[in-house]
């Protein structure tokens, strides 16, 4: 999924025209002490607004569209308002005592998640040193593409403002990032900037080709042009940046970006023991299934004609085909409850955002009767023939990509988040919280009877674990225990088995995104939850009741929600 884990804010108004940047608030002022319980609704209300003014990407994601067109402000003085903004949120959320039990853990939750992008802006200086931050803070266009929530010509309209402000983001870019970076940040860079300039210019005009104004056309095409060329532009700079292998955060921030992002303060050596218990765990269950799926061959030739076993027609075809039969599946085994009518639609992942293999982009709350849009991405044409073919997943593969992207997993999970009765809820989702839950979902499923016991329909879940356990244990090595690129490539290859463009594609995202544990770290830790408590409750008869509770929190740190649902008084034992 992408990392736009975002939902809304009731009390902006949908669908409204493109309008000049409103005034931008004062931050969010830290109340006196002892702060009135009877202002923590207004604190919050106005926390938020203060978010969206700076953040109007966020903003704009979550169908906020009175803020349409505009980028965030990422000059130097922007980034550090917007560090003092979230400074200012921890501190005045500190003022209120006495809250409820809902308002306190909302206050928890709203703190956590200011210091998990303190860490970022400021921690790891991620603004100055990775690409990423701005490849994923705003310049996808696709919002005003994809999602149908006014007429095309409003849209469009939304659309030029924005690429009339790509320059002058382009520039403020050009001025933050380092002239040396890791190869991997390069390359990531490169690609990112360069597949917009692509985009803008190519798809996001065939869009909006049928709009018959020759105006707007004009404007729209001066406006893409000018912002394609910024990007590129910045591309070939960024390509002539001096390439490094200096990825690592080192294991002490480390340690600190688990805390701040996903309040886990487990030592290290705790965590990697964990990790790799589940890899052994995992490997012994698909020796187990391979035995009977494969019989004779080993685990490469198991996993061999696993991938061998090609969706008929692609895999987007036959994941369209996999939704409806899933959602009968939670239906009939009464895993968790679905709620609303919202749809899911499978299409192919654009040129600029195939980073990863599949993901889905759920609209906020905000939006209403606009699906979400499943993406899957095809191989990279410059590969290999053989490479390409490789990339294909197989039919089993797929089967547990859908669960995890749509259900019951990420398109489930967001049908939940955007109906929490906390607006925290609803509009950040955590990474640990929605990847956790995602990847969870899968083994889930499995355990439930998908595939009535097939050992080849297991193969295909196990594959997909395995790719997680060694995402986990790669992002611990190369940030924390001196791992290098090609080590990384390998225990993807030789621990878990995945090709060798995957590989190579999942080892270069871990020096990029050392959060990417995070799809083990979260189902470790939900699984451990659903085993604490329902213990108490029925056991394995508990575990829809278990879901729903779960879900309903909207998506804090996992600890938030242990604590609150075991009723513990620290929210740190989550293993």
């Amino acid at each position: 999924m992408k990392h736009k884990l975002l939902a809304g804010l009731a009390c902006l108004a949908l669908g409204a025209p493109v309008a000049a940047a409103p005034p931008l608030p004062e931050p969010a002022a830290a109340p006196a002490a002892e702060a009135p319980v009877s202002q923590w609704k207004t604190f919050v209300q106005d926390t938020i607004d203060g978010w969206m003014a700076l953040d109007p990407a966020f903003a704009v994601y979550q169908g906020a569209h009175q803020h349409d067109g505009r980028l965030p402000d990422w000059s130097e003085a922007g980034l550090k308002e917007r560090a003092a903004f979230l400074h200012s949120v921890i501190a005045g959320a500190g003022a209120f005592t006495g809250l409820s039990d809902p308002d306190r853990f909302e206050r928890d939750y709203l703190v956590q998640v200011a210091r998990g992008q303190l860490f970022w802006l400021e921690d790891a200086d991620k603004p100055h040193a990775n690409p990423a931050f701005y490849i994923d803070g705003g310049l996808d266009p696709n919002v005003y593409v994809s999602r149908n929530y006014a007429d095309k010509p409003a849209r469009m309209k939304a659309m030029i403002a924005f690429f009339r402000a790509v320059p002058e983001a382009a520039k403020n870019i050009r001025g933050n990032l380092k002239t040396e970076m890791p190869a991997s940040f390069i390359k990531l860079g490169v690609a990112g900037f360069g597949g917009f300039a692509q985009y803008y210019r190519g798809d996001a005009r065939a869009a909006f080709a049928d709009v018959r104004d020759p105006a707007l056309q004009a404007q729209f095409k001066e406006a893409s042009e000018k912002a394609a060329a910024a990007m590129q532009d910045l591309a070939d700079w960024l390509a002539k940046a001096a390439p490094t292998q200096d990825f690592a955060l080192g294991a002490e921030r480390f340690s600190r970006m688990l805390a701040a992002t996903e309040a886990v303060d487990a030592p290290l050596d705790r965590l990697e023991a964990v990790g790799r218990a589940d890899l052994k765990r995992n490997q012994e269950a698909l020796g187990k299934a391979c035995a009977s799926y494969a019989p004779g061959k080993d685990i490469q030739g198991c996993f061999d004609k696993m991938r061998a076993d090609k969706p008929q027609g692609g895999p987007v075809i036959a994941a369209r085909k996999q939704i409806p039969e899933l959602t009968a599946f939670v239906k009939e085994k009464d895993l968790v409850s679905i709620p609303g009518t919202e749809r899911a639609l499978v299409e192919e992942s654009p040129p600029y955002n195939r980073q990863n293999s599949a993901y889905i982009d759920p609209p906020g709350p905000f939006e209403k009767g606009i699906p979400s849009i499943y993406y899957i991405s095809p191989p990279d044409p410059s590969w290999p023939e053989q490479k390409q073919q490789d990339y294909i997943p197989g039919r089993n593969d797929l089967l547990f990509t859908s669960v995890h992207e749509v259900m019951p997993g990420h398109f489930l999970q967001f049908l939940h988040s955007n109906r929490s009765p906390s607006w925290v809820g609803r509009l950040w989702v955590g990474y640990a919280f929605a990847e956790g839950w995602a990847h969870y979902a899968e083994e889930l499923t499995w355990e439930a009877g998908l595939g009535d016991g097939d050992p080849g329909v297991h193969v295909g879940q196990i594959s997909n674990a395995l790719l997680r356990n060694c995402r986990y244990l790669s992002a611990i090595g190369l940030h924390a225990r001196g791992m290098t690129q090609e080590e990384a490539k390998r225990m993807f290859m030789d621990e878990c088995y995945q090709d060798e463009g995957t590989a190579e594609q999942q080892a270069a995202r871990g020096t990029y995104d050392p959060a990417y544990l995070n799809y083990t770290l979260g189902k470790l830790m939900i699984r451990k939850l659903r085993e604490d408590w329902t213990a108490t409750r029925g056991g394995r008869t508990a575990w829809k009741p278990f879901h729903d509770a779960f879900l309903s929190y909207g998506g804090p740190p996992i600890p938030l929600v242990r604590q609150a649902m075991m009723k513990e008084d620290s929210p740190h034992a989550v293993f």
